[in-house]
């Protein structure tokens, strides 16, 4: 079982990790290694790490639901760096995942939350700025992202928009089977024969 590339906050994580050789071909394995993984995001000054524990001949690790319930949501990077008696460190597998809001709440009000993606954020703002092209409004500025667009023309929106849905659409497509409900774009036959 690897790390997730996506878990929401506040979930208890647990994954394992294969022994694995070095740069000559020797084996970094338990007992004689151990390996801490190392926990980052871009967004704020916030860390976790994770020691591991060893399960045959690789290595298991958990984090805490009290420490995945600080990680804000967006993306965030690990480093998982082999140590041999604390003389030899070296990295064996680094990466990105990505948490997702905790949709748990408390009370009676819950907070609203879009659960869109930035490509369908980015293709609703297009679409509106199209539609106020064609109700003869001009689209002077508005935003997509995280930037600020100035003017563009309806055939570069168009494109643009197109662009967008097609992202949309393999993203849609790729949670139908996640979400086990198989590939909208199989076709099964039945020979009646």
């Amino acid at each position: 079982m690897k790390f997730p590339q996506k878990f929401r906050a506040g979930d208890y994580i647990q994954w394992r990790l294969n022994s694995t050789t070095d740069n000559f071909g020797d084996p970094i394995s338990s007992p004689d290694w151990s390996v801490n993984y190392y926990f980052r995001t871009n967004t704020n000054f916030l860390g976790a790490t994770a020691a591991s524990s060893a399960y045959l001949d690789g290595f298991q690790f958990s984090l805490a639901s009290t420490v995945t319930e600080t990680f804000n949501t967006g993306d965030w990077f690990y480093q998982a760096v082999a140590n041999k008696s604390g003389a030899e460190k070296q990295t064996i597998a680094t990466g990105k995942f990505e948490v997702l809001p905790n949709l748990s709440f408390t009370g009676s009000n819950p907070e609203a939350i879009d659960g869109r993606t930035q490509a369908k954020k980015d293709l609703d703002a297009i679409e509106a700025a199209i539609r106020a092209i064609y109700n003869g409004g001009v689209v002077q500025e508005y935003k997509i992202g995280n930037r600020d667009v100035k003017k563009y023309d309806l055939p570069d929106l168009i494109m643009l928009r197109d662009k967008l849905k097609a992202i949309v659409i393999r993203e849609d497509k790729a949670q139908m089977i996640a979400n086990g409900l198989g590939n909208p774009h199989n076709l099964y036959i039945r020979n009646r024969g």
